[in-house]
């Protein structure tokens, strides 16, 4: 299958939210019934927050309506594992937290892959903002994919950080990535009720991606989570 041209969705007018690291029925239901446009459910990872059984991932999968997004985050990096992730879970959105191969070329492969083998699934890859080079990354993957999603890991440790870091990194070099992708972009890393509005303000994404900030002692707070959601619509953007 060839590049993916389709256009990028249009910006809505209030930005999408996306609750990530949820590990229970009852935390998706808190999610949703506060305004999340999707939910994250984090698969095993090398380092960092969330990690669930991929039969409890199934599980909540299920449950969740229409509409609302279901994101599987997979550490994995071979088109062949992350089909049988998708199939054994039934998410219809794959966060791809690791880059794919190490040259452009393998990487569309890549996609291509997936594309085929999970027609209907949408595919969101991660960039983790770390410098200038990261732009250059997130422009010439844009075409390949559904949406972005800009992140503060850092593949390149021992012990790879792939999310979950609640550090919040450049933004202006996300704004950048923002007005240039011609995609869907997602912002995530450090997000907290008292700092999404400045997000929205300065970069202007698609939707913000929080996890830790919304947590107190591991739980989803829904204290937080209503801060959160109230501070995204005080900053609905102008169509």
């Amino acid at each position: 299958m060839g590049t993916n041209t389709a256009p990028a969705t249009p910006r809505p007018r209030t930005t999408r939210v996306k609750i990530c690291c949820i590990a229970s029925i009852d935390e998706a239901r808190l999610a949703i019934a506060c305004g999340a446009s999707a939910i994250g459910l984090v698969s095993a990872m090398p380092s960092g927050p969330g990690p669930i059984d991929e039969g409890l991932i199934a599980e909540i999968a299920e449950t969740v309506p229409p509409g609302v997004a279901t994101f599987l985050l997979t550490c994995q990096t071979s088109p062949e594992r992350i089909v049988e992730q998708q199939r054994r879970t039934g998410a219809n959105t794959l966060q791809l937290c690791d880059r794919l191969a190490p040259a452009p070329a393998e990487a569309t492969r890549a996609y291509e892959v997936l594309r085929a083998a999970m027609p209907g699934v949408a595919l969101v890859q991660v960039i983790h903002v770390r410098g200038r080079e990261s732009v250059d990354e997130a422009l010439a993957i844009a075409p390949h994919v559904n949406a972005l999603l800009l992140d503060s890991g850092n593949q390149d440790l021992a012990v790879k950080e792939l999310g979950g870091t609640g550090r919040v990194h450049d933004w202006s070099l996300s704004a950048e990535i923002v007005r240039a992708a011609n995609r869907p972009v997602f912002l995530a890393g450090g997000l907290r009720p008292d700092n999404a509005a400045a997000a929205i303000e300065t970069v202007r994404p698609y939707g913000l991606d929080v996890c830790t900030g919304l947590r107190t002692n591991g739980r989803l707070d829904e204290a937080k989570v209503e801060a959160f959601m109230k501070s995204v619509a005080r900053s609905a953007m102008p169509l």
